[in-house]
């Protein structure tokens, strides 16, 4: 047989099985475009939070928003921790106390600072029109551009900017609204681990099935590889093309809409096998 071997497609949520989803311990999310729409948190998705973590279900979201943001999630939402800037740092509450941390120490995140200073100053003067996402001045450890959030780049233009971005040494991730630029070596997955490690106490490798992640572009393919059962909301398959991991399952609905389908699928079974496992 030539050529490539077809990718696989994910199964549609219903497929996955109940006894899977009630064994659960905790449900890691995704934010931008899983729980939003047009940047606005959807009412059944934040209802759906509430509801998850009053059935035990421990929760954390995951996303490439600022860590400042991620410590307004870890303050006020019922989450065990939040990460942030695609892993770069972590944020809790969890047992009454606030902490933060990061996939790096303070000298070496110093350092990184100089590397996103140079992709500043040379996309201010090779791409002028590129802009800063609206939110960098909550950013700690990155540098994000508005490639479809505010502004719309084209391919070209964002092959153009990560170009520029790896040349300096840093890594160019995917959301569907920025292209941040990574001066450490962390992702979704690592930092993750990282949290649950400090905030729980224990790796979450270490409970392989019981945590399920769910998420919807590319910035989330080092999650989508790290968790099972993995699952993505309906508008992944706008970015499956790209995606060098994808998740094994998808629902019916997209974006907020798709995160309460999945939890009122866990709930369901959950109910059915008589509470938490």
């Amino acid at each position: 047989m030539s050529g490539a071997e077809p990718r696989s497609v994910p199964a549609p949520l219903t497929s996955l099985r109940a006894e899977v989803l009630a064994a659960l311990r905790g449900v890691i999310f995704d934010v931008d475009d899983t729980l939003t729409r047009d940047g606005v948190l959807e009412a059944e998705a934040y209802a759906a939070l509430h509801e998850l973590a009053e059935a035990g279900l421990v929760l954390a979201a995951v996303t490439g928003r600022p860590l400042g943001w991620a410590d307004v999630y870890a303050q006020q939402w019922p989450v065990a921790f939040s990460v942030g800037e695609n892993g770069a740092g972590w944020a809790s509450r969890h047992g009454g106390s606030f902490r933060i941390g990061y996939a790096d120490d303070d000298l070496t995140r110093r350092r990184q600072r100089a590397t996103l200073e140079r992709i500043a100053a040379r996309v201010a003067r090779e791409m002028p029109h590129v802009r800063p996402a609206a939110d960098q001045e909550a950013r700690r450890c990155d540098l994000a551009f508005d490639v479809g959030e505010e502004a719309t780049l084209g391919p070209t233009e964002r092959a153009a900017l990560v170009a520029l971005i790896e040349a300096e040494g840093a890594r160019a991730t995917t959301s569907s609204v920025h292209r941040p630029a990574g001066p450490g070596a962390w992702d979704e997955a690592r930092g993750a681990r990282t949290a649950a490690a400090a905030v729980l106490g224990g790796e979450l490798p270490a409970e392989h099935g019981r945590w399920l992640f769910v998420g919807d572009s590319g910035n989330d393919a080092a999650a989508f590889a790290a968790f099972s059962p993995s699952v993505g909301v309906a508008n992944v398959v706008d970015h499956l093309p790209r995606l060098a991991s994808r998740p094994a399952y998808v629902t019916r609905n997209d974006r907020g809409r798709g995160f309460a389908e999945l939890a009122r699928a866990i709930l369901a079974a959950r109910d059915r096998a008589g509470g938490a496992a």
